[in-house]
């Protein structure tokens, strides 16, 4: 069986078990989902799906577009990844537990292509999760107890994405780095004709010109 049959079997057998919170079992009543994109590296998620630790599959966890700075006059810097990313954009994920696994499909605009990544989320991963921590927020002079609740992936040119785990007042870690396949169907599965979702931003148009895409840097 291939991965992509596996994959659309698994959505067919989870798909009755996505709406209902029941086992969880989590210090918190949501885990967050979020994406962001290098500077001027603009994408549009087809989708992004969690399947839990029980199989139950959180279908479009996400969609549309990924947090990005597209600076005017070329002084923004995509090469790389920051060293403190921020959440991104994103959504709650409510009514499954913790991943094991992420699947995404986006459209590189600045290229343009279209991605799809399997991006796995281990136990250890899921144990830092769900560990609290003591930590000191900006602002407030006393300390809190936090949790890394919020997974924010990262996408960018030739398929490729980083995972971290981060909480409201504590650091990112890093937890995954996957290389995607491309989707040889294009955008939209093949139903947009090959028409892709935006044109880039002239901020991000104007950048890729002048200075092109820096593949390697992710």
């Amino acid at each position: 069986m291939t991965r992509r049959y596996f994959w659309l079997s698994l959505l067919l057998i989870s798909a009755g078990g996505c709406a209902h919170g029941t086992g969880n079992h989590l210090p918190y009543d949501a885990w967050r989902l979020g994406f962001l994109a290098p500077s001027y590296m603009e994408v549009w998620i087809e989708t992004a799906d969690a399947v839990d630790v029980h199989d139950r599959v959180k279908r479009r966890a996400m969609s549309g577009v990924a947090a990005i700075l597209t600076p005017p006059g070329n002084i923004g810097d995509p090469s790389g990844w920051p060293e403190q990313p921020g959440v991104g954009a994103g959504k709650r994920v409510i009514g499954i537990s913790l991943p094991r696994l992420i699947y995404v499909r986006w459209q590189s605009l600045a290229e343009p292509q279209t991605y799809e990544a399997y991006i796995p989320i281990t136990a250890e991963t899921r144990e830092q999760m769900v560990k609290a921590e003591t930590a000191y927020c900006r602002g407030r002079s006393e300390p809190i107890t936090d949790y890394r609740k919020a997974l924010t992936i990262g996408l960018a040119p030739g398929g490729i994405t980083k995972a971290w785990i981060m909480g409201p007042c504590l650091p990112p870690i890093e937890v995954a780095r996957v290389e995607g396949e491309v989707v040889k169907l294009g955008p939209s599965l093949g139903q947009s004709d090959g028409r892709y979702a935006f044109a880039l931003k002239p901020e991000s148009k104007a950048y890729i010109e002048q200075y092109g895409i820096p593949f390697g840097s992710w």
